[in-house]
Order: C-alpha cells, then sequence, then structure tokens
C-alpha cells in the first residue's frame, strides 16, 4: 500500500473515496463543512435525518457526493471533539479504514487536517493512520484453500495539517506502515500452525529477513552448538520433541560498531503440549502462540532495518517445540544453565522461563544497554491484567518509567507488577540452586524473579504478554503486540 500527504481544498481532492469527520450531535469538523457547503447541506440533511450522529467509530457512505470530484463520501464519526485522545482517534481511524476496505474504492483520502488529537502531534496521526492501514489489511490466507480477496485499496493519502512539515509528515507515514506491517509480520507468524511454523521455520524467516538487509547478519544455532555452550536449561525443554531447537541470532546494525546495542529476547516455544506435565486438552490448540514473543522479536527487526534506526540492536530468539516422550524432561529432574545455576525442574509446563534463562546469559556477551524479553510466560498474567495491558517487570526503575511512556504513545499498554526480594524464597529448592516454580501464588512475579536471577549483569525488563498477544474466541488470532511498544522505545534510544 502507498501513502502520501496530499494538499487541497475538500472539494478539489481527486479519489474514489474523501473522508471527513462528523463530530458527536452532527458537529462537523473543517473539512466537513466544505464538503456540506459545496454539497448542497447533504451532510447536514443526513446528521437531522438520524442516520448518522457521528458517534466515534461510527461510519456512513454518501455516493456520487454532490460537489465533489470523489466518488464517495465517508463520514467518520469522531465523537466528542474535546475527548479525542490518541486511543479515541485510533478507533475513528481504523472504523474510517475498515469501511473504506469494504468498499471497491481503490484510493482513498482522509481529510483530516483540522483534526487535534489531545496530547499528539500531526506526525502521529499520519503514523497512526498508516499503522491502522496496514493492520487493518491483513488476511490470513497461508492454509486456507478458499482465499479471502486482498482489500482494493492501495493508495491512502492524507491532507497536511496547517504549520506542519511536509517531509515530516511524510516520514511519519513511512514509519507506520513499517511498524503496521511488522505487527503484521508478527501476527502472521502467530496464526500459522505448530506443524508447520516450527523451530526451524522461525529461523528461516530471520534469514530471509536478514537476505533483505545489508544492516542485518544473521546466526542460527543448533542443538549441538547450543550444547557446546552449556544451554542445558534451553535443551531440557526440546528433550522430547523431533524438532531441533534453534538459537536466532539477528544483530542489525545501525551506528558504530563500538555502540553497544539493545537486546530483544523472544521466547519461542512454537508449540507448548506443558511436557509430561500436559495440559489439559480444551483450547491446547492455542499453544500455538507460545511462540509470539519470539514473533514480535522477528517482526520488530523487520522494521527497525526498514526504518534504518540509528543504533545497534540484537534479537535473540530460543525457538523449541516443548513435547512429552521417552526423552523428555520430567518433574523433579535437575538441569544445568548456560550460567552454571542449576534447575530443579518442578513443572515441565514451566518451560519458557527456561528456554529464556539461558538466552539471556547469551546475551551478556554484547555487553548490552538494555535487554527486555518478551514471552507469554504465566496464566496469571492473563488473571491480573486480561488482554488490555502486558506486565512489566524490571530491574531499572527508569526503564520501566520509559517503557510505560512508550507503551502510552504507542497504545501498546504495559503495566508494572514488583519485583521485591521477598518474593525469591518461593524459588527456594532442596535440590538445585532454584526451582523453575514458586508456588500457587504471585505466578507472573515469581516467573520474573526466576529470569532476574539471570539479568543480574544489566538493565533488564521482562515483559509478559500471555494476556496480549493473542485473542480468543471468534475473533482468535495473534495480535501482533508488543511490536509497536518496542518500535517505540528503541525509536527513541541514541547510539
Amino acid at each position: 500500500m502507498k501513502y502520501s500527504i496530499k494538499a487541497g481544498a475538500t472539494n478539489k481532492i481527486n479519489s474514489d473515496c474523501i473522508a471527513v469527520v462528523v463530530w458527536n450531535k452532527g458537529g462537523l469538523s473543517e473539512e466537513a463543512q466544505l464538503a456540506d457547503k459545496v454539497g448542497d447541506k447533504g451532510i447536514s440533511k443526513i446528521v437531522r435525518s438520524e442516520d448518522f450522529t457521528g458517534t466515534l467509530g461510527q461510519t456512513h457512505i454518501v455516493y456520487n457526493p454532490i460537489g465533489l470530484k470523489s466518488k464517495r463520501l465517508l463520514l467518520i464519526g469522531g465523537g466528542e471533539s474535546k475527548k479525542l485522545d490518541g486511543k479515541n482517534a485510533a478507533r475513528m481511524l481504523t472504523a474510517g479504514l475498515k469501511a473504506v476496505f469494504a468498499s471497491k474504492a481503490a484510493s482513498a483520502h482522509f481529510a483530516i487536517a483540522s483534526l487535534n488529537v489531545k496530547d499528539e502531534t500531526p506526525e502521529w496521526v499520519c503514523q497512526r493512520l498508516s499503522q491502522e492501514a496496514e493492520t487493518a489489511s491483513y488476511r490470513y490466507n497461508t492454509t486456507k484453500s478458499t482465499k479471502s480477496k486482498a482489500v482494493r485499496a492501495n493508495l491512502i493519502s492524507v491532507s497536511p495539517s496547517k504549520g506542519a512539515r511536509r517531509k515530516s509528515l511524510e516520514e511519519a507515514l513511512k514509519s507506520g506502515s513499517a511498524i503496521g506491517a511488522g505487527i503484521n509480520r508478527a501476527r502472521h507468524l502467530g496464526n500459522l500452525p505448530g506443524n508447520i511454523c516450527t523451530p526451524s521455520y522461525l529461523a528461516d524467516e530471520a534469514t530471509a529477513i536478514g537476505s533483505k538487509h545489508s544492516s542485518m547478519k544473521i546466526k542460527i544455532l543448533g542443538e549441538k552448538q547450543m550444547g557446546r555452550l552449556k544451554m542445558g536449561s534451553l535443551l531440557s525443554v526440546s528433550a522430547g520433541s523431533a524438532e531441533e531447537a534453534k538459537l536466532i541470532v539477528m544483530e542489525y546494525k545501525g551506528a558504530k560498531a563500538d555502540s553497544k546495542p539493545h537486546v530483544l529476547v523472544g521466547k519461542g516455544v512454537t508449540f507448548d503440549t506443558g511436557g509430561i506435565s500436559l495440559k489439559g486438552g480444551g483450547g491446547m490448540d492455542e499453544m500455538k502462540f507460545d511462540m509470539c514473543g519470539a514473533a514480535s522479536v522477528i517482526g520488530v527487526m523487520a522494521t527497525v532495518a526498514q526504518l534504518k534506526l540509528p543504533i545497534n540492536i540484537v534479537g535473540l530468539v530460543g525457538a523449541v517445540e516443548n513435547m512429552p516422550s521417552s526423552t523428555a524432561t520430567k518433574p523433579g529432574d535437575i538441569v544445568t544453565s548456560m550460567a552454571g545455576k542449576t534447575i530443579e525442574v518442578l513443572n515441565t509446563d514451566a518451560e519458557g522461563r527456561l528456554v529464556l534463562c539461558d538466552v539471556l546469559t547469551y546475551a551478556e556477551r554484547y555487553k548490552p544497554r538494555s535487554v527486555i524479553d518478551i514471552a507469554t510466560l504465566t496464566g496469571a498474567a492473563v488473571a491480573t491484567f486480561g488482554s488490555h495491558v502486558s506486565a512489566l517487570l524490571s530491574n531499572n526503575d527508569k526503564l520501566i518509567e520509559e517503557l510505560i511512556d512508550c507503551g502510552k504513545s504507542s497504545l501498546d499498554r504495559v503495566w508494572p507488577l514488583p519485583l521485591w526480594e521477598e518474593y525469591q524464597p518461593l524459588l527456594n529448592s532442596n535440590f538445585a540452586d532454584i526451582a523453575n516454580i514458586g508456588g500457587p501464588r504471585a505466578g507472573t512475579i515469581t516467573a520474573a524473579c526466576f529470569l532476574s536471577k539471570f539479568a543480574e549483569k544489566f538493565k533488564w525488563a521482562h515483559l509478559d504478554i500471555a494476556g496480549s498477544a493473542w485473542h480468543s474466541g471468534a475473533q482468535k488470532g495473534a495480535t501482533g503486540r508488543p511490536v509497536a511498544l518496542l518500535v517505540e522505545y528503541l525509536s527513541q534510544q541514541k547510539a
């Protein structure tokens, strides 16, 4: 899809569809007022009929509108103009885009120059428009014999806001498009079934991204290489599977070689049966989504390479399949991590942390500025936050504040939980240095406490996305979170 800035009065724009905002109770935006004036008060008549009231997200298409060059006039409800914050603006733009995509329009122009979004800039609006356009156009077809049709619209333009620099608006459109594409990449990887999206498949996906960008170097470590590194914790998870585990290393160079990188670590359990601690059958199909942390890292790395961010970034993915078999790790087994710590595996369904701890230790070699791990880790995170917020735990208060702020701006929110020393004794073991579970209470916190033992040498944050990474029910599918949050964070960093 192509995006552009197109100046001109609403009635002079030539497009298959032109979109204007109508506020709650029929208040018209500046662009809607002009369209109403040249169109024989057509919008006012629709408002008076009460067929369209301007409720947030409401849409209505007028065909062959009088006084406009456009074949369609799309009215988008903006709700109360004084309450138009980033969240509501995104809802409004998404509703408008979905209406465009449901039509036969090949192009659309959003006449929204007068839009005033609380605490946000015109650049933010442009970025959000292209990001939402990309994500709203996503269709899953890979394993369907009857394919969903791609959206017809392939050109989206927007009016420049007064006083905004055209170049900065164009850059914002490019940025939003890249973020949306990264989100869709993560969604697609998450949506693929476990018999297709294996650890080797994820490795091939990373390799393909690296081949497209000279700034990206890809290394894939197999089980023999990980064995030599003494990654006994990670390898204990893949022990029961015929699928070989992979450590995927994506090194992006956007700054000088000696500039220390930021590191992202993704949990890539491509299917999680629970191992010997077998999960119940109900809903187990959704355990293909247990690699959504890895999918988000791969999506982010593709995005930062496209945006050419001027920093160094490393993406690390521990990709495994957790299966029960005669060779699988058993409850009570003790394994040795790459860090040399021994771990009593009390529950083989608490496998994500066993993967992540070795990858976190591997991250030490980069002497990173910051490390963020992303994982669908605990059901307790779902119980605590539902699907709206990702859980955040960290050993650095400043990093917590940065991620909260980035979550607000990107509308991909996180919220902190305590990582207090009082929780650490719950992981005590009589037979090893540490147990892999901490009992029935505070599950999200004790999981992070476990990981913190392997993150003592750098600034670190843990994102538990078990609730936010996918939807269940009729809208079942991966969300692509937290790609937007992570790109926002990395975009604010300096070399």
